[in-house]
C-alpha cells in the first residue's frame, strides 16, 4: 500500500505539472516570444528551481487541513485519486484546473469521511479561502494597473519599439512566472509525500511530522518539471488564445501581476492557484483595451471550472475514502 500510494503521489505530481504548464508559458507562447519547445524547457528548470527555495506551503497542507491523528494510507489514496481524476478530466475538456484547490478539497472530503468534523482543522482550509479570492482578484488588478501604467509611460513611444522591449521583459515574466509555479505548486505534492512517509515509518498511524527531507523536495521538483516538459497545449490555446488576443506588452503584464501575487500567498504559506491567477491577469490585461476584448463566455466557461473543483472534489475524496476502507 506504501508503494501503490507513493506512486499516486508522483503521477499527481506529473499531472500537475503537465496540466499546469500553460500557467507559465501560455502567454509567451501565443504572443511568439519564444517557441514551444524552448518555453516548455525554460518552465521546466525553474518549476524545479522554485520547488527548491521553500516549505511553507508543503507544511500548511500537510499539518493545517486534516488532524493527523486521522489520516491513513487510504485517505492520502482516496486525496490523490480525487484530484487527479478531476485534473485529468479538466485537460480533456481544455480547462485550466486549479490542483491546489483539488488537493485541498479532496483533503477535506477526504478527512470529514474518516473522522468527521473532527478531523478537520481551520487554520489549513482558512489560508485555502484566502487564497481563493486574492489570487483571481489580485491577479486581476495587479496586471490591469500595471498595463495602464505601460500604457502611460510609452504614450509617446513607437509601437515597434514597445514591441520589440517588451518582447525580451517577456521572457523575464515568464520566467518569474515558471519560478513562482514550483514555490507554490510543487510543494503541496511534498507535503503529501512527507506525510506518506510518516505514515509508514509510524506503523499506518501518526503522531508526528519531521521535517521535509531534501530528496522529496528534489524529487517532486523533477517530477513535476517532467509534467510540465509534456505540456498541456490544449490549455495553452485557451489560456494564450482564447481568452483575449496578446501582445508582448500583455504578456508582461499578466505574468508580472500573476507572478507577484503567487509570490507573496508562497512566502506566507498559502496554498494558491496559479491557473486564477494567470487567468484572472490576462483578463485584467484585456479589460484595458476594452470590456468586449475579453472573451467572457470562454472566461466564464474557465470560472465555472474553479467552482466546480471544490464540491466536486470534495465529494469524490469522502466517496473514495469509504471505498478504500469497505
Amino acid at each position: 500500500m506504501f508503494w501503490f500510494v507513493l506512486t499516486l503521489a508522483y503521477l499527481f505530481e506529473f499531472a500537475n505539472g503537465w496540466t499546469d504548464a500553460p500557467n507559465s508559458i501560455a502567454t509567451v507562447v501565443s504572443t511568439r516570444v519564444l517557441r514551444p519547445l524552448h518555453a516548455v524547457v525554460m518552465a521546466s528548470v525553474l518549476n524545479l528551481i522554485g520547488a527548491l527555495t521553500g516549505t511553507a506551503v508543503a507544511e500548511t497542507i500537510s499539518e493545517d487541513i486534516i488532524d493527523i491523528r486521522f489520516i491513513t494510507l487510504e485517505t492520502i489514496a482516496a486525496v490523490l485519486l480525487a484530484a487527479t481524476l478531476w485534473a485529468l478530466g479538466a485537460q480533456y475538456f481544455g480547462l485550466p484546473s486549479s490542483e491546489s484547490h483539488a488537493l485541498i478539497a479532496g483533503l477535506l472530503g477526504a478527512g470529514f469521511s474518516a473522522g468527521g468534523t473532527e478531523a478537520l482543522l481551520s487554520e489549513g482550509p482558512r489560508k485555502a479561502l484566502i487564497g481563493l479570492v486574492t489570487s483571481p482578484v489580485g491577479g486581476f488588478f495587479l496586471a490591469l494597473t500595471l498595463m495602464v501604467a505601460i500604457y502611460w509611460v510609452f504614450a509617446k513611444v513607437r509601437p515597434s519599439f514597445v514591441r520589440r522591449l517588451f518582447g525580451r521583459a517577456q521572457i523575464l515574466s515568464a520566467a518569474a512566472m515558471a519560478f513562482t509555479h514550483g514555490l507554490n505548486d510543487a510543494q503541496k505534492t511534498m507535503g503529501i509525500i512527507t506525510l506518506i512517509i510518516a505514515l509508514n515509518q509510524q506503523g499506518g498511524r501518526i503522531d508526528q511530522l519531521g521535517e521535509i527531507p531534501l530528496w522529496v523536495i528534489l524529487s517532486a521538483g523533477i517530477v513535476m518539471g517532467a509534467g510540465t516538459m509534456v505540456g498541456g497545449w490544449r490549455v495553452i490555446r485557451t489560456i494564450g488564445l482564447r481568452l483575449t488576443k496578446l501582445e508582448p506588452v500583455h504578456g508582461f503584464a499578466a505574468e508580472t501581476g500573476a507572478a507577484v501575487v503567487i509570490f507573496g500567498a508562497s512566502r506566507f504559506g498559502i496554498p494558491v492557484s496559479t491557473t486564477h491567477a494567470i487567468g484572472s491577469a490576462i483578463m485584467g490585461v484585456g479589460a484595458t483595451e476594452r470590456l468586449s476584448a475579453v472573451r467572457w463566455g470562454v472566461a466564464g466557461q474557465v470560472v465555472m471550472a474553479w467552482i466546480l473543483t471544490w464540491p466536486s472534489c470534495f465529494a469524490l475524496g469522502y466517496l473514495l475514502q469509504k471505498l478504500f476502507t469497505i
